[in-house]
């Protein structure tokens, strides 16, 4: 009998425990799932190497978990305890723990923050300080100046070595490798030199976050990486039948349509037009090309072309040469490699700027007459700004 009352009472206390222990794990589902303690967003900033248990103690810091233990736990059981990513993160008030795991491992952007932003142009460059307004989600810029200035502003030097900022650096399409590099070390956040740099026209540009202190040649190879996936991904989707064989052709197809436009519809008719000449054996007769042959890529000529620079008998002067130049002369993003990869089909051989205001693009001809009037219309517009 004692021993039937012992086990019956065991039994007891197991259905007891049981019992508790699920209503236990239905209230920590319920803490996890349920709006949270935060009455502000906060920007929380997530450094790389970082684990859940530092973001919780974060997060507990802040006021925006009610538990750390139960918030780590939640990301472990919904599989997302290896997802955490890097970066600053708006949490908006009320944001419960399963919605903050989320944020913090979804990836992409970072949404709120103050950056510091080296944008890298074709004739100078500058540095941005903008803070995210956490309200409208977009970047507020206040302050711009070059990375060369005699003075830096006192908001730069607090900002550069305030703990959570974070770093960007925005390479322009069209930039050559000598501008890229030159720019690159004028920024003090920055460390060490480029000791190889890959030939002309293999950077991407684009906008590259970074952290205090890194690696310029590193931040290098990782443009150089990035080229050369979208040049062999844009090669692998070709049109077919192509002026060119090689994917050192194309993207030196691409350097020239790059320089040629900077208005993304006209890219492909631009691309089409050197394509149509090329097949017909015509020279390329592009002014981007001879220029670079004079400037070697190290900034802008800053003046109009000679006669002289155009008869001149040179490697990069299409008005003298068959076919394409030696190189690449810049660096081209993506949608002009794109662009030269599949050209629109057309009959076009001659294109000229519309007006004076490149944003207002160019006309497309297929004849040397028609060619010849659009020419025309521009010079008469040329001769009326300059008696104005």
């Amino acid at each position: 009998m004692m021993w039937r009352n012992l086990a019956s009472t065991a039994l007891s206390m197991l259905v007891v425990l049981m019992v508790v222990a699920g209503g236990l794990i239905a209230w920590g589902k319920a803490q996890y799932s349920e709006p949270g303690p935060l009455a502000t967003a906060i920007c929380l900033r997530v450094e790389p190497g970082s684990n859940f248990t530092t973001v919780s103690e974060a997060l507990a810091a802040d006021g925006a978990i009610s538990s750390p233990a139960i918030f780590r736990m939640g990301a472990e059981y919904a599989g997302k305890a290896d997802a955490l990513k890097a970066g600053s993160f708006l949490v908006p008030e009320g944001a419960s723990m399963a919605e903050i795991t989320d944020i913090v491992t979804r990836g992409g952007a970072s949404t709120c923050g103050t950056e510091i932003v080296f944008r890298i142009g074709i004739a100078s460059s500058e540095i941005q300080l903008r803070e995210l307004d956490p309200t409208t989600q977009r970047f507020v810029t206040r302050a711009e100046f070059a990375p060369d200035a005699e003075s830096l502003p006192d908001d730069y030097t607090r900002l550069r070595d305030a703990a959570g900022t974070r770093f960007r650096i925005s390479i322009a399409e069209g930039a050559t490798n000598w501008q890229i590099v030159d720019a690159l070390n004028k920024v003090d956040f920055l460390a060490g030199g480029v000791s190889s740099l890959p030939e002309e026209g293999r950077l991407a540009p684009d906008s590259y976050e970074v952290v205090r202190g890194a690696e310029r040649g590193a931040l290098v190879a990782r443009m150089s990486q990035a080229q050369e996936a979208r040049l062999a991904e844009a090669w692998a989707n070709r049109a077919e039948d192509l002026p060119y064989g090689t994917m050192q052709e194309a993207l030196i197809m691409a350097s020239i349509v790059e320089k040629e436009t900077g208005i993304a519809d006209e890219r492909r008719d631009v691309a089409s037009v050197f394509v149509n000449r090329l097949e017909r054996g015509m020279r390329l007769q592009t002014d981007p090309t001879v220029i670079y042959g004079i400037t070697g890529g190290k900034g802008t000529l800053g003046r109009g072309l000679r006669q002289s620079e155009l008869r001149a008998d040179t490697s990069y002067n299409t008005y003298v040469i068959n076919g394409l130049p030696p190189t690449p002369i810049a660096n081209p993003g993506r949608a002009a490699i794109e662009a030269a990869l599949n050209p629109t089909e057309t009959d076009f051989i001659f294109f000229v700027a519309k007006t004076l205001n490149p944003a207002d693009g160019h006309v497309f001809s297929t004849t040397l007459e028609e060619h010849n009037a659009a020419v025309a219309k521009l010079r008469a517009l040329e001769a009326e700004a300059a008696a104005d």
